[in-house]
């Protein structure tokens, strides 16, 4: 299944467009979470095992504890990331692009014991295949999304800029101005430096700036509308 975009109108008028994650990453973003689990488990296991059959019922406890809490745990503090989606580059949202909170961790969460079912994840993988942004049952009850982070040297540069740039926009912008931005900062990666320099040149009263300065501040309002700074 192919990664695709998700749609989301904001109140204030504005589409996001979120790039939702397909199973194949997804998968390999669990195994390296599973691998991590299985390693603190086995760690525990070996240093309880001289306490006996005690042993083995403490071990069974921090089992639990770390196939269940460990995601919903890193979900939320790390802003929708676990040490597997951290390494992927992939981000757990909410369907409307805000931060995963402890609801909608705990419920996608609990819910793989039925995507789990028959074996092998194997309602999950249908639903997720079935569903057009690649949700599994858990993600679609919860209300939550898996999507694509930008690379990081898109990251540092938007970071360069918007450090540079002020909070306040330098003019009042309208909601079709503040769309035309957000499409602009979407989808400034299929198109050249040249091209997104004279698009951003179109605007210097916003910028303040022409060349590469104006697309990258161009990119820090966008970060600034859609709540990423």
């Amino acid at each position: 299944m192919l990664d695709t975009v998700r749609g989301v109108h904001t109140p204030e008028g504005v589409e996001l467009r979120l790039p939702a994650a397909g199973p194949l990453l997804r998968s390999v973003a669990w195994g390296i979470d599973a691998g991590i689990r299985f390693g603190v488990l086995w760690v525990f296991a070996i240093a309880l095992s001289f306490l006996g059959e005690s042993g083995v019922g403490v071990v069974a406890v921090i089992a639990f504890a770390i196939w269940w809490i460990y995601p919903i745990v890193f979900e939320v503090a790390w802003q929708g990331q676990t040490p597997g989606k951290r390494a992927m580059r992939l981000r757990v949202v909410r369907s409307d692009g805000a931060p995963v909170g402890w609801q909608g961790s705990v419920v996608r969460n609990l819910l793989r014991t039925v995507d789990m079912l028959p074996v092998g994840y194997a309602a999950g993988v249908v639903t997720g295949f079935l569903d057009p942004w690649g949700r599994r049952l858990g993600d679609i009850v919860a209300g939550t999304l898996v999507v694509h982070l930008p690379p990081p040297s898109e990251l540092s540069a938007r970071t360069a800029a918007s450090d540079a740039l002020s909070d306040a926009v330098p003019v009042p912008l309208s909601v079709q101005e503040q769309t035309a931005v957000i499409a602009f900062d979407e989808r400034a990666g299929a198109l050249t430096s040249e091209r997104q320099e004279e698009l951003a040149d179109l605007v210097p009263e916003l910028t303040g700036a022409r060349g590469e300065m104006s697309v990258r501040r161009l990119h820090a309002i966008a970060d600034g509308l859609l709540g990423r700074r």
